[in-house]
């Protein structure tokens, strides 16, 4: 049984989905917000590991400063020192349109009708194509980088309207797709949340301002007291004035479309999303898991780290103990290229290594929180079998994903999704795992809905939020301009 999916430059060797992008915003007047900020993206360099960058305002005028890499690479010593001013956003970034390169680093700066605008976007525009040509027309605005973002942040600058949330919202009759975005302008931080609430946004009290963020573990590095999640369709414009909020008026008849996947892995397991815990939550999800599908083993393993939760959870409900099998380097690059396969076949060897004194003779319960091409596990059920494992037992703490998503996941078409490929018993003899087991669509969502409801499963099920027509790749849309 051979499967190879396909294979772009930029890819990591780990097979797991990719998200976009964490953006953070602060409004302290009387502090250097820059240095808050980047400590918000330090919390946030899981959603993104590319690039980083941040913008700060003093009333006048924007400064901005971004780098490739970690945030740690990004801000070398003194770097941001001279980006001075009380309102500062800032952004790391996994790119989903537009090539990994300096020049699509974010925050972007933009000038228009309304003035600068620097812009840091969380999501992804399924008609970016379209409004840049409409744009290019409408305004003849010049545009320097292959993103999505750079769409929105001129069509933002050149809204019309009285006031932010009136510029806002005409943009958002026009854009199709998920954004989350913190705004700057001269004298303002303005939180935006899509009005389908797909990507998560989160609002923060400082002892002297406000905070913004796409989860609320970077509240805990500020030290900012979580105050309420922006609502779908949510517009919060923060300057002298006060918090002024306003929800666009289509919001209440879409109803919320919240990834699922910010439950499964996106998420930091400390951070909290419709009150509840993601810790928690995947604990639940393994448990879940265990019910629908018991096996008889001696040990859990989770794949680490994003895993550990949900074996934890399955250990817990089967009364198998738990273990720590398998140990992650985490000091292997995430975003090196792995065009060949060989290459990313040694890149999984360089970031796990097995226990032999821990799961040598066991039957094990091997737990994945998703499983995208395939092209990883394998590797990993080899690993543990030349470890001594006795028999190896996968749980995915997922359903098949067999769609792709447009909406800011780096997964853009079916040729690359192994279960839109094969079935569930031909997967299992791909890997080389004595069971497979994934949680399923229903037992997923029933314990997701039980806190608030309105997520998008369109992976697992293919039903979109919005229209979707093209499969479009990230390279694709940058050899289009876009």
């Amino acid at each position: 049984m051979k499967w190879q999916a396909p294979i772009y430059p930029g890819d990591t060797p780990l097979d797991h989905p990719r998200e976009e992008c964490g953006v953070v915003g602060v409004y302290a007047p009387d502090s250097h917000s820059a240095t808050l900020v980047s400590i918000g993206l330090f919390a946030l360099q899981h959603r993104g590991q590319e690039s980083a960058g941040v913008a700060a305002a003093d009333q006048r005028q924007i400064r901005m400063h971004t780098g490739m890499g970690l945030v740690s690479e990004a801000f070398r010593d003194g770097d941001i020192d001279g980006i001075t001013g009380g309102l500062a956003i800032g952004h790391t970034r996994y790119s989903t349109t537009g090539a990994s390169r300096s020049a699509n680093a974010q925050p972007l700066l933009v000038d228009g009708l309304n003035g600068p605008l620097a812009v840091a976007h969380n999501g992804n525009i399924i008609n970016a194509r379209q409004l840049r040509e409409q744009i290019q027309a409408q305004w003849d605005c010049t545009f320097q980088t292959s993103t999505d973002s750079e769409v929105v942040a001129h069509l933002l600058a050149n809204a019309p309207g009285e006031n932010w949330p009136e510029r806002v919202f005409h943009a958002m009759a026009r854009m199709q797709g998920a954004f989350s975005l913190a705004l700057l302008t001269p004298d303002a931080i303005i939180a935006v949340r899509d009005p389908l609430g797909i990507r998560p946004l989160c609002l923060g009290r400082l002892e002297n301002g406000w905070v913004v963020a796409s989860e609320t573990c970077a509240l805990d590095h500020m030290q900012a007291e979580f105050t309420r999640e922006l609502e779908p369709g949510e517009v919060v414009v923060i300057s002298a004035d006060g918090v002024q909020a306003a929800i666009y008026q289509d919001s209440a008849r879409r109803g919320r479309a919240l990834c699922v996947f910010e439950w499964i892995y996106f998420a930091r397991p400390d951070s909290v999303m419709d009150g509840q815990l993601m810790h928690t939550a995947r604990e639940d999800m393994g448990a879940q898991l265990a019910r629908e599908h018991p096996v008889d083993a001696d040990l859990v393993i989770g794949i680490p780290d994003s895993s550990t939760s949900a074996a934890v959870g399955f250990a817990r409900e089967s009364g198998i103990p738990f273990a720590n099998g398998l140990v992650r380097n985490r000091y292997v690059g995430r975003t090196f290229i792995e065009p060949e396969q060989q290459r990313r076949d040694r890149g999984v060897r360089q970031k796990f290594n097995p226990m032999p004194a821990v799961i040598g003779g066991k039957r094990l319960v091997v737990v994945d929180d998703s499983i995208v091409r395939g092209t990883t596990t394998p590797h990993v059920v080899d690993l543990l079998r030349r470890a001594g494992a006795a028999e190896i037992h996968l749980r995915v703490c997922a359903p098949p994903i067999k769609h792709p998503c447009y909406l800011g996941v780096d997964m853009a078409t079916r040729g690359e999704l192994i279960a839109a490929n094969m079935t569930i018993p031909e997967i299992r003899e791909l890997t080389g795992a004595d069971s497979l087991g994934y949680l399923s669509v229903r037992g997923l969502m029933d314990l997701v809905h039980g806190q608030r409801g309105g997520f998008c499963d369109a992976c697992f099920t293919g039903n979109y939020p919005v229209p979707v027509q093209l499969e479009l790749t990230k390279q694709s849309l940058e050899r289009a301009g876009t």
